[in-house]
């Protein structure tokens, strides 16, 4: 299937089986593999006990203790690794296998790992998600719509259906991928012990990006009071006068009026990092060292964990990585374009963007 038909067909619209989508895929992590990563610091992950918790469906957060977890019982539990594509190059390589759709909607590569009979329950997301099955066998049944929060079960730590009606049905090998647009309830059970990668997409909510706005801007925003000078005596004093309506509206519209400034503020915020993200420091090398290192390199890579977007700004173009903003003349959209599509500069690029000062200032700073 092209990606274009897709797009037309399936994508927000309804779900979509794709067999043998990676044919004979094999995960690149062991079940070791992902325990040992749930225990480190720097990885987001959780743990579902559905039994043999404290309580039904019990979530423990991470970094989980090695010991726990060579104590897990033989089935109905699943944990869960986060954001493995920005620790793990092969992660990444793979997550790129879907940039069919833009980058920057592109959120991460969660893996989960359960024995026979594990899962994390009939539920619903509000984001598109791709579910591959990367070892064993999973039954997933969906049901397409008609839920809505009454059918949640009250108290526990995931938002589980209460009464889930499946309508379809499926057994997923090595391979095999499902899409689902959001709001569709499924429900996944491992027949055996297997791993599936989930590749979902950011879909910020209004009141997010408000809340995550207001912080950022505001912390730089130069404040101002409301003002009325040329008050004049009004007929009824506790009247709020179209002319104090007006003043307040102006007072609370003003950090939303600049669209520029909102643009600057969404590449920032959509490619930083998460906090517990490690990147090696950069190299002490000032411009000069830089464009000799350069000259002699093979190839200049990012980093796997690399976010990168970019979109024409005040008289040029602006590209953004991991949060901080590059501002770049509009000519030099063909270099803003080799990175951000290959993610490396060969020799022969490294030595056409070197010479120009503009790039060579952008890499030397990336």
């Amino acid at each position: 299937m092209e990606a274009g038909e897709f797009l037309a067909h399936y994508w927000q619209r309804r779900p979509c089986l794709i067999r043998q989508a990676i044919p004979g895929f094999d995960s690149f992590l062991t079940r070791e593999d992902l325990l040992a990563l749930s225990t480190r610091d720097t990885v987001e992950s959780r743990l579902v006990l559905e039994r043999g918790g404290e309580a039904p469906w019990q979530v423990v957060p991470g970094p989980l203790d090695a010991e726990s977890l060579q104590q897990l019982p033989d089935s109905h539990w699943t944990l869960l690794v986060q954001n493995v594509d920005l620790h793990l190059p092969e992660a990444a390589a793979l997550l790129r296998r879907f940039r069919f759709i833009p980058d920057w909607r592109i959120d991460d590569l969660m893996i989960s790992i359960a024995p026979k009979g594990g899962g994390v329950g009939p539920h619903l997301d509000s984001y598109d998600v791709f579910l591959l099955q990367a070892r064993g066998r999973r039954r997933w049944q969906i049901h397409p719509d008609g839920y809505t929060e009454a059918d949640f079960i009250p108290g526990l730590d995931l938002r589980i259906l209460a009464d889930f009606r499946p309508q379809q049905e499926w057994i997923l090998e090595p391979g095999d991928m499902l899409y689902l647009p959001p709001g569709v309830a499924h429900h996944g059970v491992a027949l055996d012990d297997c791993q599936t990668y989930s590749i979902g997409f950011r879909a910020p909510t209004r009141h997010e990006l408000l809340n995550l706005y207001l912080d950022d801007m505001l912390a730089g925003y130069t404040d101002r009071r409301y003002a009325d000078p040329g008050l004049t005596p009004q007929e009824h004093s506790a009247e709020i006068t179209a002319g104090a309506r007006r003043r307040i509206r102006s007072l609370l519209k003003a950090p939303f009026e600049n669209d520029a400034a909102l643009d600057r503020w969404f590449g920032r915020h959509i490619t930083r990092l998460p906090d517990q993200v490690e990147i090696a420091p950069p190299l002490p090398l000032d411009q000069d060292a830089f464009t000799a290192l350069s000259r002699r390199a093979r190839a200049l890579r990012c980093h796997h964990a690399c976010r990168m977007v970019f979109f024409p700004g005040a008289g040029g173009l602006l590209l953004y990585v991991n949060g901080g903003e590059y501002p770049l003349p509009g000519d030099c959209l063909d270099f803003v374009t080799t990175l951000t599509e290959a993610r490396e500069l060969d020799r022969e690029q490294l030595g056409k963007y070197t010479a120009a000062p503009a790039t060579a200032q952008v890499l030397h700073d990336l």
